[in-house]
């Protein structure tokens, strides 16, 4: 006789198979668990992120809006900053940083 005993459920085929099944899945697989799971928090953490900085670029430009809407001279000086415009008597020249 053996001094070694297998226990029995180390012999059921279904057991073994589900728990070879579990290891895989958790440790092996593309779309394991674990590496998931790291992946998606930092997505997570990247796109909330990129909402706050979207969020402020937002209000910036809210505020910059309601100033062009309320005041001439900074409609003016806004047109005259970004798109280079200028009036009928003036020579623009532009300098490049």
């Amino acid at each position: 006789m053996s001094v070694y005993r297998i226990p029995s459920f180390f012999k059921n085929k279904y057991l073994l198979t589900a728990a070879a099944f579990v290891v895989w899945m958790v440790f092996f697989d593309d779309r394991d668990v674990i590496t998931t799971h790291f992946k998606r928090r930092m997505e997570l953490n990247r796109l909330e992120k990129s909402k706050a900085y979207y969020e402020e670029q937002i209000r910036d430009t809210r505020k910059e809006l309601n100033k062009l809407k309320s005041d001439a001279g900074t409609l003016e000086k806004y047109a005259r900053e970004k798109y280079w415009m200028k009036k009928d008597n003036e020579d623009l020249f532009i300098i490049a940083n």
